[in-house]
């Protein structure tokens, strides 16, 4: 009774090991896609009031979760009964995150900012907000999808329990991590503030705190064009990683300016094909 007690013990122990070694290898192997969701993210989650940043970062953080326990299953029963479908799923999601980078690049330069009445600010900004979190808990599931697929591959072959802890852990730790640091990035000024009202705005914890406060608004300018050009990127290394007639286009170029190109290019042809058909619609209304 004992021996089989201990036996199992260390078949625990044996599988504990394994898990290990091989979420070491996905967090590293995902470590590229885990900076462009941070970047992506980071974005997505500012420009509202300070108090309404952390309850609209918990609402995506709860559509994060989601998102993954919906992906990791179907993920898992793909693999095993139609692999294939996983390729096209993550074209489809690559041409979906270069069409948001690209809109945002014209919008940028093409579309004026409108001006908002003092009576509409208020239903203007709870609009906002469901949009920014359905944007980005979209944005998150396609971007969750690729995070799965990458752990998933490097333990295919391993056994069905270590594939399934160690998607699991890399999951979790992807949402833990990336909106953590978002939590830190987005209540910087409030740090900030409540270092320099400790101080009395004075000594190094005061000058601290008002650097802080004056680098948020530069961290989040960065972060939206990082988070523009990450989502072109991510879209541009699906496409080359999973159609094979795109491996041998311009050889000559450093991987990441092919990405960004193919990115690109397929971002505008998206939305060109989107605005074609809203004018359509209209015209037919």
């Amino acid at each position: 009774m004992a021996s089989g007690f201990f036996a199992i013990l260390d078949d625990i122990a044996s599988l504990m090991d394994d898990v290990a070694a091989t979420s070491k290898i996905a967090t590293q192997k995902t470590a590229g896609i885990l900076g462009d969701d941070l970047a992506v993210n980071a974005e997505k989650a500012t420009g509202f009031v300070s108090s309404r940043e952390l309850p609209v970062l918990w609402a995506i953080t709860k559509g994060s979760l989601l998102n993954k326990l919906i992906i990791i299953p179907i993920a898992l029963l793909l693999n095993v009964f139609f692999p294939i479908a996983i390729k096209f799923i993550l074209i489809l999601g690559g041409f979906y995150l270069a069409y948001e980078g690209v809109e945002k690049i014209v919008e940028y330069f093409f579309h004026k900012p409108e001006t908002v009445h003092a009576e509409e600010a208020e239903d203007d900004q709870a609009d906002a907000e469901k949009s920014k979190i359905k944007s980005a808990v979209t944005t998150d599931f396609i971007l969750s999808v690729e995070i799965v697929i990458i752990a998933l591959g490097s333990v295919l072959d391993k056994t069905l329990p270590i594939q399934i802890i160690t998607v699991c852990i890399v999951a979790l730790l992807a949402t833990v991590g990336v909106y953590g640091i978002v939590a830190l990035i987005v209540r910087m000024d409030d740090a900030g503030f409540s270092l320099i009202r400790r101080s009395n705005n004075k000594g190094f914890l005061a000058q601290f705190g008002n650097l802080l406060v004056k680098l948020l608004p530069i961290v989040i300018k960065f972060l939206s064009v990082v988070g523009t050009i990450a989502l072109i990127l991510v879209a541009g290394g699906i496409f080359v990683h999973n159609i094979k007639y795109l491996h041998p286009f311009l050889p000559a170029l450093p991987s990441i300016i092919k990405e960004f190109v193919l990115g690109l290019v397929a971002g505008l042809l998206v939305v060109g094909f989107v605005l074609g058909f809203r004018k359509v619609f209209k015209r037919k209304g």
